[in-house]
């Protein structure tokens, strides 16, 4: 698994949990439209630190609370 299809499932279970859309989260992040859809269906190859501080003030939590996820840790995601 590569790691922007870790982050856009991350980001996908904390909309849920937090009962955020989609669009809220992008108003929330002043981020465009299109660049959250790159990033939701793992089509941006490039997810750095910024983003997801970004997606994890979106979703008012910190970036070490987004990032605590065990697929994180997983020697098998791809960071290419």
């Amino acid at each position: 698994m590569k790691i922007a299809e870790v982050v856009s499932q991350r980001t996908r279970e904390l909309l849920l949990e937090k009962g955020i859309t989609q669009y809220r989260l992008e108003k929330d992040m002043a981020i465009p439209h299109n660049t959250m859809t790159t990033i939701m269906t793992a089509k941006n190859k490039s997810v750095n630190l910024k983003t997801v501080m970004q997606i994890a003030r979106g979703l008012g939590i910190t970036a070490s609370e987004f990032l605590d996820d065990p697929r994180f840790n997983d020697e098998e995601v791809d960071i290419d």
